[in-house]
C-alpha cells in the first residue's frame, strides 16, 4: 500500500495524461509462481494485491493489470527488483519507495553476477537495473548511496517521496496513548530471515526501563503468533496489528525499529531512534520534509515524456 497510495499521489499531479493503474507483476517464472500463490510473502501475493484493487477501485481509478492494454508513453514504478519485458521498451521513471535493507552477500553476488536476479537481495538492489530514464529518491543522501552503488549520476533527481515528504501532519493525531515506548516489528521471518524473537523482545523490555511498551506488528507478519510471544515474554506491553503507525510514533518518545521506512518518520520528527543505522547516517538519508514530493516526481515524469 505504501507503493500504491504514492503512485496514486503523483498522478494526482499528472490529470492532465490518461492514467492506468496495476498491482504489481511479473512475468516468466515469478509470474507463474504468484499466479498459483507462491509468492503471498511478497507484493506479488493475492493478499496484498487485492487490498490494492480494493484501493484503486475506493478511488475510481482505471485498472489494467499488467499493463498490455495501451500503449503507454510512461510507465511510474516503485521498484525495478523485477522489470516485465513489456516494460523495458517503455520510458520508465522509478521512485524510491522507502527504506532500502542492508548489504548482504546476496547483494554483492546480484551485483557482481548478472544471471543471479536482483530480487533476491531485497530493496537492497533498488535502482541497479537501470532500465530506467530517472530514479527519484529521498535525499541527498541516499543519492551518494545509490551513486557508491553504481547508479547513473545522471539519472538521479533528489524529489523526496510522497509518504515521507511531511511528517509533522503527523503530530496532530487523536492516537489514544503518549510518552510510550514504540516498537515496529520486522517481517523477517515471514521472509526466511531468521529471528530470535523472544531475546529481541527482552532487550526492548530494558531499553523501556519504566515507560508503557507498545508494539506494532509488520503487516505481513504472522499476527497471531506474535501476540502470542508478546503476551508471554512482554505481558505488560500493548499490541496493535492495525493502525495508522506514523501517528503511533509521533506520540512515542523512542523508536525501536530494524531496516523499516518507520524510522523515517521518527528522524523527521526528532524522535529517539534504535535501528540498525547510526545516528548521522539515518539523518542523511531522512527524506527531505519539502510538502512538495509528488508535484516535484510528476515534473520529472512530464520532462522525460516530453525528452
Amino acid at each position: 500500500m505504501n507503493q500504491t497510495t504514492q503512485m496514486h499521489q503523483i498522478a494526482g499531479w499528472l490529470t492532465d495524461y490518461e492514467q492506468y493503474f496495476s498491482p504489481f507483476f511479473s512475468d516468466g517464472l515469478l509470474g507463474a509462481a504468484s499466479d498459483v500463490g507462491l509468492l503471498e510473502f511478497t507484493i506479488m501475493g493475492r493478499k496484498r494485491s487485492e487490498r490494492t484493487l480494493d484501493y484503486l477501485s475506493s478511488h475510481h481509478l482505471k485498472l489494467d493489470i499488467g499493463g498490455f492494454a495501451h500503449a503507454y508513453d510512461l510507465v511510474v514504478t516503485c521498484t525495478d527488483l523485477i522489470v516485465p519485458k513489456h516494460i523495458r521498451r517503455k520510458k520508465i521513471v522509478l521512485v524510491q519507495e522507502g527504506m532500502t535493507e542492508p548489504e548482504t552477500i546476496l547483494y554483492h553476488l546480484a551485483r557482481n553476477f548478472q544471471w543471479i536476479p536482483r530480487w533476491i537481495a531485497g530493496t537492497a538492489t533498488t535502482g541497479l537495473s537501470d532500465a530506467y530514464e530517472k530514479f527519484c529518491v529521498a535525499s541527498e543522501g541516499y543519492r551518494e548511496l545509490f551513486i557508491r552503488k553504481g547508479v547513473s549520476p545522471a539519472k538521479i533527481e533528489v524529489t523526496s517521496i510522497p509518504n515521507f515528504d511531511n511528517c509533522e501532519q503527523y503530530l496532530h493525531n487523536d492516537f489514544q496513548h503518549h510518552d510510550f515506548v514504540l516498537v515496529c516489528t520486522s517481517d523477517n521471518r515471514e521472509t526466511f530471515i531468521y529471528e530470535n524473537r523472544r531475546k529481541n523482545i527482552e532487550k526492548y523490555i530494558e531499553m523501556a526501563g519504566n515507560s508503557q511498551l507498545l508494539f506494532k506488528l509488520h503487516p505481513n507478519e504472522n499476527a497471531e503468533r506474535a501476540i502470542r510471544e508478546i503476551e508471554r515474554y512482554a505481558p505488560d506491553s500493548i499490541v496493535f496489528s492495525e493502525g495508522k503507525t506514523e501517528e503511533m510514533i509521533a506520540n512515542s518518545r523512542m523508536l525501536i525499529a530494524q531496516f523499516s521506512s518507520t524510522i523515517f518518520v521518527g528522524s523527521a520528527l526528532n524522535k529517539e531512534v534504535h535501528c540498525g543505522l547510526s545516528p548521522d547516517v539515518l539523518k542523511s538519508l531522512t527524506p527531505l520534509q519539502n510538502k512538495a514530493a509528488a508535484r516535484k516526481i510528476a515534473d520529472v515524469c512530464r520532462q522525460v515524456i516530453d525528452g
